[in-house]
């Protein structure tokens, strides 16, 4: 009863307020309406509402430009890969190079797909950037585990440093990247 007295407009002229039963309207249109908000000291400011259809998505688009580099950077490291999965399959035992061998060729594989991708301009090359992502963390994560003390540790930092995270990380932003402008649907 309290409620309804309260939200009545004999009860506040100069602020009417909606009943709880009143549905909003303009809800979703994604057009700006004007509303009067009453602040506390009792004046009254104009304020825009924008509604959640009608909210600008701030984010950054791959150009054809910042396509090339990045493409060619990771489908280079899928290559590159290629002959260090030979290396690592004739030098380690077979069981370590059973495993590490598969990580690797699922590594090179991402690589070189979004790589491909980028340079034929294919929007769909976030999901194997983030699982190429994926794939050199896990590659840079096992490599410190497992590596001894000593020359092993110092390479498998090395490696981790200069190759794997940074390699990583540009995955991790291609794949965070909307799709190509012109493959996005033209709105008018």
């Amino acid at each position: 009863m309290t409620l309804l007295a309260y939200n009545s407009p004999a009860t506040h002229a100069s602020c009417p307020r909606r009943s709880i039963s009143t549905p909003p309207t303009g809800i979703g249109t994604g057009r700006r309406r004007q509303s009067r908000i009453l602040t506390h000291a009792g004046r009254r400011r104009q304020s825009r509402i924008l509604t959640h259809a009608g909210r600008r998505r701030q984010s950054r688009i791959l150009t054809d430009a910042g396509r090339r580099r990045p493409g060619r950077i990771l489908t280079g490291a899928g290559l590159a890969l290629l002959p260090w999965l030979g290396y690592l399959a004739g030098t380690l035992p077979p069981a370590e190079a059973a495993a590490w061998v598969t990580l690797d060729t699922l590594e090179a594989t991402a690589l070189l797909i979004t790589g491909t991708r980028l340079l034929r301009r294919d929007p769909r090359h976030r999901i194997p950037a983030a699982a190429a992502a994926l794939l050199l963390l896990t590659d840079a994560c096992l490599d410190l585990a497992t590596a001894t003390p000593g020359t092993e540790l110092t390479t498998a930092l090395a490696m981790a440093a200069v190759a794997e995270l940074p390699l990583a990380a540009l995955c991790a932003t291609l794949a965070a990247c909307p799709a190509h402008p012109a493959a996005a649907p033209h709105s008018r």
